[in-house]
């Protein structure tokens, strides 16, 4: 689909903080972050449910990576994960470290480096 956002970014044409990559799926931080490290997981060919994705177990073992990544990177055991779809017209998993108390946002200044956040994802990838 050639003006989907997330397949535009699947095929690198707009830059993304990639924090995974596979040949079927890629996850990538959020523009708009709930928390430090909140990620998108997405599969690379444009499927518009993630009840659609071809090989589903595949990529949930991809949101567990991520979300076993996360909870090394940010020292917490409490990851979120949101599926609804209606944002972007492309499959994709939130996955977050949860904030306390149940805010919206939990994100200082400092939290908010897009660099440092993917790189701390990338570092505790098993």
């Amino acid at each position: 689909m050639s003006e989907c956002i997330f397949c535009k970014i699947a095929k690198k044409e707009i830059p993304a903080h990639i924090v995974y990559e596979d040949d079927d799926f890629m996850a990538f931080l959020d523009i708009h972050p709930q928390a430090p490290g909140h990620s998108q997981v997405i599969p690379k060919n444009h499927t518009r449910w993630v009840w659609d994705v071809e090989n589903i177990g595949k990529y949930f073992e991809v949101v567990r990576k991520i979300a076993k990544a996360q909870q090394k990177a940010f020292s917490t055991e409490w990851i979120l994960s949101k599926i609804v779809g209606d944002e972007i017209q492309h499959a994709h998993i939130w996955v977050y470290p949860a904030c306390a108390g149940n805010q919206t946002s939990c994100l200082s200044d400092d939290e908010k480096n897009f660099e440092d956040n993917a790189k701390k994802i990338r570092e505790n990838l098993n």
